[in-house]
């Protein structure tokens, strides 16, 4: 599991969980949508933890920057 992921993306990621937190606390959602969003927001939590998304490597994406050597 080579990191694929930002720091950019990871920030957009956790910002995505804490608003489906605060909606669900807040009773703003509920029953399917709270389940499918929960889901999603576990998902979205692991893979910033992590720092890689297996959906970014099925397509070959990275956005994490690579870091040259100085030479």
């Amino acid at each position: 599991m080579k990191p694929n992921m930002g720091t950019a993306d990871k920030i957009i990621r956790l910002i995505a969980v804490a608003i489906v937190v605060i909606l669900y606390f807040t009773g703003q959602i509920s029953g399917t949508a709270a389940i499918i969003l929960g889901i999603i927001a576990i998902a979205f939590l692991a893979t910033s933890l992590v720092g890689w998304c297996p959906v970014y490597s099925l397509f070959g994406v990275s956005t994490r920057k690579t870091h040259r050597p100085q030479t």
